[in-house]
């Protein structure tokens, strides 16, 4: 059976849009460009201009951003048409670490920068299913307008979101769908789940401050070694006590510095880290809660607090509705056997910003090959992707479009 040998549209007829040959082809050329070029939040430059140009080529009309850098596209529809449109969402920022890859010609060319997390995969995709849906729309097989978003500095907290937000991408848009690459899952296949699929994710700076001492009288001063020691280890500790268990909100400290003498108890040390939560509600009490429990533990020691509280991105919460789209399109793409249940991760995504206004949904791409003993994850610089998502992808997007009006 193919791919798509079950995909029907109302009245028995087949699903059209699938990924030419040719067109295929091309969009890893594309990804493996961007991949040797990645670009860091608001920087991205480079990959706007390279997305706007293919756009361009097929005859569409892209605006770039009031920030600079990313792109909106629309696809169908016609002057003064109010219909709402269906937004599909890609990513095009990449991380500051090294691409440490072996063998493979598109490893980045840029030092300590690399598309570790995906969204090469994610912007080519969006890329590929705006040129599908345009040829569809010549042919006046597109029912409803899409809205293509090329989203810079998700990468970066508060994510880029609120800035493409501002800039207008949302006008006009009825709903929004997106993918996220997932490493677990093979290739061929997506993740689906109703809810929570991501959690909030803060970033959290902590500096204390004492009068310092000599070691052999730490009595007289305020020993904030220990009191460092104590935030690190207490405070998350203590926050376990003052929030529902199933909120799921944890502090993980990433940097702790104090001193630089052996004999010397120090005047200054600094925590950073971040607060991570699988609730909503909780995550909106979460710097009050945070706050309070640090200032306990660190006045139990005499130390003073300076805290900067970040607050970054709320849940990605998927509607029923969205998913019950993206689940018939893969259906009619690939069957239902390839699609999964997925479980909410720790992991922050600034995709949620946008379902603060609008209904949407993100899915988990698969990017595993089948059999590959590798256990590659996300932020490394080893990270990979099977290409063949990309089809995967772009046969799923262009799918939702045409299905879009058939789900209420």
């Amino acid at each position: 059976m193919s791919r798509d040998s079950d995909a029907q549209l109302p009245g028995d007829e087949a699903l059209p849009g699938a990924l030419p040959e040719s067109l295929r082809a091309e969009l890893i050329a594309f990804r493996r460009d961007l991949h040797m070029h990645p670009e860091l939040g608001n920087q991205e430059f480079r990959t706007t201009a390279a997305i706007k140009a293919r756009l361009e080529k097929a005859g569409l009309e892209p605006r770039v951003l009031d920030t600079g850098t990313g792109l909106l596209c629309d696809v169908g529809g016609r002057e003064g048409d109010t219909r709402p449109m269906l937004a599909l969402r890609a990513d095009i920022d990449a991380l500051p670490i090294p691409d440490t890859k072996a063998g493979v010609p598109y490893r980045s060319t840029v030092p300590d920068r690399a598309h570790a997390c995906g969204h090469d995969i994610h912007t080519t995709a969006v890329l590929g299913a705006g040129l599908v849906l345009a040829g569809l729309h010549r042919q006046g097989l597109l029912p409803n307008p899409v809205r293509l978003i090329f989203q810079p500095a998700e990468e970066v907290l508060p994510g880029g979101a609120p800035d493409a937000i501002a800039s207008g991408v949302l006008e006009g848009v009825g709903r929004i769908i997106g993918v996220h690459c997932d490493p677990k899952v093979d290739v061929g296949r997506i993740g689906l789940r109703v809810g929570a699929i991501t959690s909030a994710c803060d970033r959290l700076e902590v500096s204390l401050d004492g009068p310092g001492g000599h070691t052999a009288r730490p009595h007289l001063t305020t020993d904030l070694v220990t009191a460092a020691a104590k935030v690190a280890t207490e405070v998350p500790a203590l926050l376990a006590r003052r929030v529902d268990a199933r909120a799921g909100l944890a502090v993980t400290w990433g940097r702790l510095e104090a001193g630089h003498a052996c004999n010397v108890i120090p005047q200054h040390a600094e925590l950073s880290g971040t607060v991570r939560c699988l609730d909503l509600a909780a995550w909106r009490e979460a710097p009050d809660l945070v706050h309070a429990a640090i200032d306990e533990v660190a006045g139990m020691h005499g130390a003073k607090t300076v805290i900067d509280y970040v607050q970054g991105v709320p849940p990605v919460v998927n509607d029923a509705a969205v998913i019950d789209l993206l689940a018939g399109a893969m259906t009619a793409r690939r069957g239902s056997y390839a699609i999964e249940d997925t479980e909410q991760s720790l992991g922050g995504e600034d995709f949620s910003w946008y379902l603060e206004h609008v209904p949407g949904a993100m899915a988990r791409l698969g990017v595993r090959t089948p059999g590959d003993p590798a256990r590659l994850d996300l932020h490394r610089g080893d990270f990979d992707a099977d290409e063949e998502a990309i089809t995967v992808a772009v046969e799923l997007f262009t799918a939702c479009a045409l299905l879009d009006g058939n789900h209420p």
